[in-house]
């Protein structure tokens, strides 16, 4: 897809004094376009804008069909109704920003914000028709905020599916240089491009040590560094940059970033730092100004509570519910498994669950009987990161448990382990008392909470992580755990398990 020439303002002088103009009448005074990451995100907006009115009247009219039968009700009543939820719903969906272009398309935020404000919406129409002695109306209650919610979140994740496959061809990215010292820009290049759902194209590195015309190695890639700190604001006109990514701190301080703000709103480029708290997500942080001052707040990660409480309840409702519907599936897999070969069906290995206690955990076996003696003979050949033990082509490992493993079957009798409370259906990866002996104060506090079946580690590329990468997927997890993740994380599983990555 073609680009927008992107015409800027001659640079200024970071003399420390704030522009004299509306940032608005510089861009009418300069010429300048707006950046192509605002005119594509605002087209984007308007399609979920119109899909968002075409769900809605849908789920209203269809479940509007039970209230048309009621006799106090008019036909014009009724439209007016229909009108009235629809109307109240849009901009329900419109005051809780639920089409923000920082929040369309990227991770679980977007589907809470839906769920919150469709809520808040049927909260207050319910308020509204209890005024209005309106009983009648339960039925339409009872109907429609579900169906309309589903739909909803159908056509979120429909539009977001289309996003990603456009973003894989190299469309609807915003352009963006990464300033910062030569680690911290290495560290936020190398997430932005592992995440396959980023938003962003790296066009360039601006280095503090101002090495331009060299390259940073990331992974397999080779990234140009194209500016230091004083010839940023060239490097985006040159580049067309959409936005220019802070990592880290930056050795000029706060009027730096001041400064840089400034410049960059009359090119309508935006600013974004990148936070040095890797393992705190969004909905922990809160941005409380006092006089003028902006204080970051992080509130304190929660091990307990009602949330948990919740959380068990699903763990058991759906383990329950799992152990129910895959019963044919578990006698077919012990079939296979003892007419591949010799020994029980369930393996059962000691592993540590929440708070450092032992307990016993099942799987269907996927290796020979005598696997465990072996281990120390295979020892030397280890190929696993850290203190992980794996093997891509394990000859320990049978026939049907390598289709198993392949795929992730093996684990299906832990649900088990979740109906008895010793895991979850979510969490991380549960160690083994070898593991957990040798564990550093930061690694131990993956035991906070209880493993679980699947989980960052399990959908993020498994054994092919590096140690390092599975604790940082691991804490994050642990401090920042929310419903709807879990939900995302169990849909992330089952992708995973037909297109497996990482699983040997």
């Amino acid at each position: 897809m073609g680009r927008l020439p992107l015409k800027v303002a001659p640079p200024l002088a970071f003399d420390g004094a704030a522009p004299n103009h509306h940032p608005s009448k510089l861009r009418r005074q300069h010429g300048a376009a707006p950046a192509y990451a605002l005119i594509w995100a605002r087209r984007y907006r308007a399609k979920i804008l119109v899909t968002d009115v075409v769900l809605i009247l849908f789920a209203v009219l269809l479940c509007s069909q039970a209230v048309q039968s009621s006799p106090t009700l008019t036909w014009q009543r009724g439209m007016a109704v229909n009108v009235g939820i629809s109307l109240t719903w849009l901009t329900t969906l419109w005051l809780c920003r639920t089409r923000d272009p920082r929040l369309v398309g990227l991770g679980p935020g977007e589907y809470k914000s839906i769920i919150r404000a469709s809520s808040a919406a049927f909260g207050f129409l319910a308020v509204a028709f209890l005024f209005a002695n309106a009983y009648h109306m339960n039925l339409v209650f009872l109907m429609t905020m579900p169906v309309g919610t589903a739909a909803l979140l159908v056509g979120r994740w429909g539009w977001r599916r289309w996003l990603t496959r456009q973003r894989a061809y190299g469309h609807y990215l915003s352009r963006v240089i990464v300033l910062g010292t030569h680690d911290d820009v290495t560290y936020v290049v190398d997430q932005i491009t592992k995440k396959s759902g980023a938003a962003y194209e790296v066009v360039g590195v601006a280095l503090e040590s101002d090495n331009n015309g060299e390259a940073v190695t990331v992974g397999q890639a080779r990234v140009p560094v194209v500016a230091g700190l004083d010839g940023i604001f060239a490097a985006v006109e040159e580049f067309n940059a959409d936005a220019v990514i802070v990592a880290g701190q930056v050795s000029r301080g706060s009027s730096y970033l001041k400064e840089l703000g400034w410049k960059l709103e009359e090119s309508a480029t935006e600013l974004v730092v990148a936070l040095s708290l890797t393992n705190v997500a969004g909905p922990r942080i809160q941005m409380r100004p006092v006089e003028g001052l902006p204080l970051m707040h992080v509130d304190l990660p929660r091990f307990t509570g009602y949330k948990h409480l919740l959380k068990r309840s699903v763990d058991i409702v759906a383990s329950a519910m799992a152990l129910l519907f895959l019963l044919p599936v578990f006698t077919i897999l012990a079939v296979m498994i003892k007419r591949d070969s010799e020994g029980p069906v369930i393996f059962r290995q000691k592993r540590v669950g929440r708070d450092g206690n032992i307990f016993e955990m099942y799987k269907f076996r996927s290796m020979c009987v005598d696997a465990e003696a072996e281990l120390n003979r295979l020892a030397h050949l280890n190929q696993g990161a850290g203190l992980l033990f794996k093997l891509r082509e394990d000859p320990r490992v049978t026939k049907v448990g390598e289709w198993m493993r392949r795929h992730s079957l093996d684990e299906l009798p832990q649900f088990v382990n979740v109906l008895k409370g010793q895991m979850s259906l979510v969490g991380p990866r549960p160690p083994l008392p070898s593991e957990v002996a040798r564990y550093d104060r930061n690694a131990y506090r993956r035991l906070y909470i209880k493993p679980g079946v699947t989980g960052l580690w399990q959908v993020s590329g498994r054994s092919d992580l590096s140690w390092q990468e599975s604790v940082r997927l691991d804490l994050y997890y642990v401090e920042n755990w929310s419903l709807t993740g879990d939900l995302m994380i169990m849909w992330r599983t089952f992708k995973v398990m037909r297109s497996p990555e990482g699983a040997y």
